[in-house]
């Protein structure tokens, strides 16, 4: 290559980086950012929780039931258990991420180097040709027209080569942005492995401590779970927490419903404010072709109030097209819960040791299952739904409620660790907890219930036993 050819070439090379060397300031805090703000959303469901469990626990204020004593344990083993999946999962995420961002790396420098080779062998035949200085061709004396042809063709070479190292800037943007987005890929499982390793110290620690009190309090735990008014109250804690859960959900879907009704409202109101205006420009137009006026271009038609510059002042305008916006998911289509009738298999795979309605000692009788399962096997959502329950409960340890839609609740309690958050939305099969034998219970595994409104019902009407 030609000594003037390789400056230019370097020169292009330094003015392509030079513009992007702070592309992605900040772009190791994003993490923790969308983390943070996860966070902030699951807090004030949590909050909301807290306090329905603080109104329905109130005329029980001693904790005098040995399961009490287990649920600081219980609660941080579910979460440390809980973090470590929701760890696995980023980690995962963020893996696939980083080996697509090496494979665009390597597709990003192939186009480097095949735009360096056309912008060289571009420039070199320009300069092997010799004919690049405008004023030496002015001052030439040749034929005008000549003169002005040439001028033309070495305007069109200009332009070819503006955009050749356009093109070459605008690749190495991409390279140094991915390059970044890698890097900060490769942080985000360091920092991954590093919260692992913390999670599962936290963990052991926790088991080993939940092993110790469960020892401890194992004479007491056995004697008060044949107790029946403590099973009674167990039970009626439950239907109250049920009650009042159904209840805010329907406050929360009448709000929803509300604010839907007050949206739709106010874009019918821009929507007509639209096709007014919208009217209103074409009998000006019409107006000012009569009179002989050139017609002004039209503006974009929105609802909101346009400036001088010609943008819209309303932060809120709308096309005049603008479909409505849906502003709530439903957990399931109505109806749905109960096509599955006869289809849909138990959460754990066991032994039913006990089954609805059978008598629990001189206790009340059984309102659900009760599946023996070895510490950890996972618990599967029986029907796509919603989270609308994932905490510790008195009675029931480390407990799961998901919503399937018209009143049809799943309950799955006695868990070693819930994994997934209040809102979320599972399908069929997806793992929401683990067994195990929390709430005071004397064997691990998992008991299950059905409810429709509010109501319990033989879980084994509607699930295949296999």
């Amino acid at each position: 290559m030609q000594k003037p050819t390789r400056l230019l070439l370097s020169a292009t090379l330094c003015l392509a980086f030079g513009g992007t060397a702070c592309l992605s300031l900040g772009a190791s805090n994003a993490r923790t950012q969308q983390k943070a703000q996860a966070e902030a959303a699951r807090a004030e469901l949590q909050q909301k929780l807290k306090s329905l469990k603080t109104d329905i626990n109130k005329t029980e204020s001693a904790k005098d039931h040995a399961s009490d004593a287990l649920a600081e344990s219980e609660q941080a083993i579910s979460e440390a258990d809980r973090s470590l999946r929701d760890l696995q999962q980023e980690q995962i995420d963020t893996e696939e991420k980083l080996q697509q961002l090496l494979k665009q790396q390597i597709e990003l420098k192939a186009q480097v180097e095949k735009q360096k080779a056309q912008l060289s062998r571009f420039l070199r035949s320009q300069y092997m040709r010799g004919d690049s200085d405008r004023i030496k061709l002015l001052l030439s004396g040749d034929d005008p027209n000549r003169i002005n042809r040439d001028l033309q063709y070495m305007g069109y070479v200009s332009q070819t080569q503006a955009k050749m190292i356009d093109r070459l800037r605008g690749t190495l943007q991409a390279v140094e942005k991915n390059t970044q987005d890698a890097q900060d890929a490769k942080a985000d499982l360091d920092d991954i492995a590093e919260e692992q390793k913390q999670r599962k110290e936290t963990l052991e620690k926790e088991k080993k401590k939940h092993a110790a009190l469960v020892s401890q309090l194992s004479d007491k735990l056995y004697a008060q779970k044949k107790q029946a008014d403590n099973l009674q109250k167990d039970e009626q804690r439950l239907s109250n927490l049920v009650s009042r859960l159904n209840q805010l959900i329907e406050e929360q879907a009448k709000a929803d419903k509300e604010r839907a009704e007050r949206e739709e409202k106010q874009r019918q109101e821009r929507l007509a404010a639209a096709q007014k205006e919208k009217a209103r420009q074409a009998a000006q137009a019409a107006l000012d072709k009569k009179a002989g006026k050139k017609p002004a271009p039209a503006p974009t038609v929105t609802a909101g109030n346009t400036n001088s510059a010609g943008t819209t002042s309303n932060p809120n305008a709308i096309d005049a097209d603008e479909p409505p916006k849906k502003t709530r998911v439903e957990a399931t289509p109505s109806g749905e819960f109960e096509r599955l009738k006869g289809q849909m298999h138990l959460p754990v795979k066991g032994d039913i040791l006990a089954r609805f309605g059978s008598k629990r000692g001189d206790g009340p009788s059984w309102k659900g299952l009760f599946i023996k399962a070895p510490e950890g096997t996972e618990i599967k959502a029986i029907a796509p739904g919603k989270i609308v329950f994932a905490d510790w409960y008195k009675g029931y340890g480390n407990m799961v409620i998901v919503d399937h839609g018209d009143q049809y609740w799943s309950l799955y309690s006695n868990n070693q660790a819930v994994l997934k958050h209040v809102g979320d939305m599972v399908k069929a099969g997806d793992v929401i907890a683990s067994a195990g034998n929390s709430g005071g219970n004397e064997q691990s595994g998992l008991y299950f219930e059905i409810r429709h409104q509010g109501r319990v019902f033989d879980p084994l009407n509607w699930i295949v036993v296999k």
